[in-house]
């Protein structure tokens, strides 16, 4: 079978890692994409760490950062630990990530605090496997090799997913591999599976590369968030533009689930993705997400993925996550627990 030159199909993903990646070869952040790196007028600026491809694109396309009374100064990161030391150091004001990061953030015991939540699908967190592999089932995996980038929320995945299924870490033989390595590894056959998140997942189905042997409905929490810096938050006008940055964020969610199309074209132009994986990756995960409150319930489920691992001895003390939240901005937001959006299947 053909397979897509390794560059080509890697280039577009190189900064789209950090939601869900726990662990970073960079760490340094250059000016946002929006030429200046500065939105805004007003003499408040609001520090805000992003992804290739996140919050200011996603803002920018629906049309929120028109007429912002502040200015929005952003820093582009490549993944979502160096974001949050920056959170941390007090260089960024707020940031988003995915369910990962902020576990091992904690576990550092960070100056850090979640004041925002969005709740998506997992079906884009996915075990793959080649099209021709006999894997049919999660238990088949006794034995068998697994790539997974170390303290990802794709590990995550694939501890919860073996559990499931009966089976541990000691069961299969886990490769620690940045998606990059794991990609080659898993085109190449020297691999029997990879765990791994969207847009990658997108991706490989696309191009017919494998299919899913399991993915992470009912397995993970699906949850993003945003995460400030408590100096920020104690700054009383800061925190009014924390907030209306917030609320700018969740119509711009919502403008996403509206318009999948129009969004995937950003995405697609922003990032390098092929537009037909960028739509997909928005059909599967990111169009599906709806803005919930940092809740008990996001807590318990934070805790339970710091819990797993501390007890994996990857996070070097134990965490109460609760510590970690800042509910002031939850106002009537709908239970963590509110179903993601779906989209009707095309006929």
């Amino acid at each position: 079978m053909r397979r897509l030159p390794l560059p080509a199909l890697l280039t577009p993903l190189a900064l789209l890692l950090a939601a869900c990646s726990g662990a970073s070869s960079a760490s340094t952040s250059t000016a946002g994409s929006g030429g200046s790196g500065t939105d805004g007028k007003g003499s408040i600026t609001l520090n805000v760490g992003d992804q290739k491809g996140g919050s200011e694109a996603v803002l920018r396309a629906a049309g929120e950062l028109d007429d912002l009374p502040y200015k929005i100064r952003w820093s582009t990161f490549t993944s979502g630990p160096p974001l949050l030391e920056a959170v941390n150091a007090k260089a960024v004001d707020i940031g988003g990530v995915g369910n990962t990061p902020p576990v091992f953030a904690a576990g550092a015991d960070s100056k850090i605090k979640v004041v925002s939540a969005s709740h998506g699908t997992a079906k884009g967190d996915a075990l793959l496997v080649p099209n021709d592999s006999t894997l049919r089932t999660p238990d088949q995996l006794k034995g068998k090799s697994v790539a997974v980038a170390q303290g990802s929320s794709a590990h995550y995945q694939l501890v919860a997913s073996l559990k499931k299924a009966g089976l541990g870490l000691g069961d299969v033989k886990v490769k620690y591999l940045q998606p990059a390595d794991a990609l080659a590894a898993f085109t190449s056959g020297k691999v029997d599976a990879w765990a791994v998140w969207d847009p990658y997942t997108s991706q490989v189905l696309r191009a017919k590369q494998g299919r899913v042997l399991t993915d992470g409905d009912g397995v993970t929490n699906g949850l993003a968030f945003q995460v400030a810096s408590p100096t920020a938050l104690s700054d009383k006008k800061k925190s009014a533009a924390i907030k209306d940055y917030l609320d700018r964020l969740r119509r711009a969610q919502n403008w996403v689930y509206r318009h999948p199309e129009s969004w995937a074209k950003v995405w697609a132009k922003d990032t390098g993705l092929p537009y037909d994986v960028a739509l997909d990756a928005v059909r599967r995960t990111n169009g599906t997400r709806v803005s919930v409150a940092v809740d008990q319930g996001v807590i318990a489920s934070e805790q339970q993925i710091a819990d797993t691992f501390s007890t994996l001895k990857l996070i070097p003390r134990k965490v109460d996550f609760a510590d970690f939240v800042d509910t002031r901005f939850n106002g009537d937001l709908p239970a963590s627990t509110t179903a993601p959006r779906t989209y009707a299947k095309e006929s």
